[in-house]
């Protein structure tokens, strides 16, 4: 009896409503955007159309697409090397804060340029500023402790200028820390948001891609890639995600009064309780959990502030109004 066959799922349910990735890639118009992809595209087994998410190549040229048709981003590219995020799960986080803004604005989305957000890590490719430029208009600071990635991302808006008024890059010359440095004195920001590095070794970055090629049922690969490549300072950290991220919570009382709303991804559930005791002993005044569902993985945004309600109304008087 012929097999019959499966079907890819025409909607990805669990991304945000807004989210622009939500449907399969729709790679009739991705090529037209951008001609480079034509090569790159391969028959899957459901006879869709796709590419080698196991060739960096392919999936950097796939972003160059996603950004041209979607986000009317020209130029885009990144160093051999360097990070090339998953586009859909960047926009998820973007689109999932904005909601929790508007949760606390009256229902209404704050937007414009007069919204200040601090991308920690804003790495080569740039992509949260770009998304959050575009979708929201919002104003964005980007940091990096990477020279090369700001040199890179700079770039990437000297090519596309009609970002030049909504994204700034700075570059953090400590590597332990994280908001000294970047803000200055008297500087207000509405928003941080961070995508901190995941593992705790080169080691076990390497051992997380060998478990997922081996789901993917990918064990004949010859050469194990990091197929969104990524630097060291990118992927891991002493200490991995958790160690990172009470660095932050600690270093985030200082500027208090600085920022409304600190947030950070937590990729790793069991890291929940460490976080939630660190920001207890900062004593900030509010802790929110916004969940996230990309596939078939969950994921979370955690957002704390040190504002009181009444510190919270004057804040947004003064800015959002």
């Amino acid at each position: 009896m012929e097999q019959e066959k499966k079907e890819n799922p025409k909607e990805k349910s669990r991304l945000h409503s807004r989210n622009k990735h939500r449907e399969r890639y729709d790679f009739k118009l991705l090529k037209k955007a951008c001609p480079e992809l034509v090569s790159f595209v391969v028959i899957n087994q459901f006879g869709d159309e796709t590419v080698d998410f196991f060739n960096p190549d392919a999936v950097k040229m796939l972003n160059t697409a996603l950004l041209k048709e979607h986000y009317s981003i020209n130029n885009w590219t990144i160093p051999a090397g360097y990070l090339c995020p998953p586009i859909p799960g960047r926009a998820d986080y973007l689109h999932h804060i904005a909601d929790f803004l508007r949760s606390k604005n009256f229902g209404k989305i704050p937007q414009g340029k007069k919204i200040n957000v601090l991308d920690i890590g804003v790495g080569a490719n740039c992509i949260y500023p770009i998304i959050g430029a575009v979708e929201y208009d919002w104003h964005f600071v980007g940091s990096d402790i990477d020279s090369k990635a700001i040199e890179n991302a700079n770039e990437i808006l000297n090519e596309n200028p009609q970002l030049n008024e909504n994204i700034e890059l700075r570059f953090q010359e400590s590597e332990k820390t994280i908001f000294k440095g970047i803000i200055a004195f008297d500087e207000k920001f509405d928003l941080t948001i961070c995508n901190p590095p995941f593992h705790t070794s080169a080691q076990e970055a390497q051992s997380g891609t060998a478990r997922k090629l081996k789901n993917l049922q990918a064990e004949n690969k010859r050469e194990l890639v990091l197929n969104f490549g990524g630097r060291s300072n990118e992927l891991w950290c002493d200490g991995g995600e958790l160690a990172f991220i009470k660095r932050m919570i600690i270093q985030s009382k200082k500027y208090a009064n600085s920022c409304y709303w600190f947030t950070t991804l937590v990729s790793k559930e069991s890291n929940l309780k460490n976080i939630y005791r660190e920001l207890e002993n900062v004593n900030t005044f509010e802790v929110v959990t916004l969940p996230m569902g990309q596939g078939n993985k969950t994921s979370r945004v955690i957002a704390w502030t040190f504002l009181d309600a009444q510190e919270q109304i004057a804040w947004k008087k003064a800015r959002w109004i």
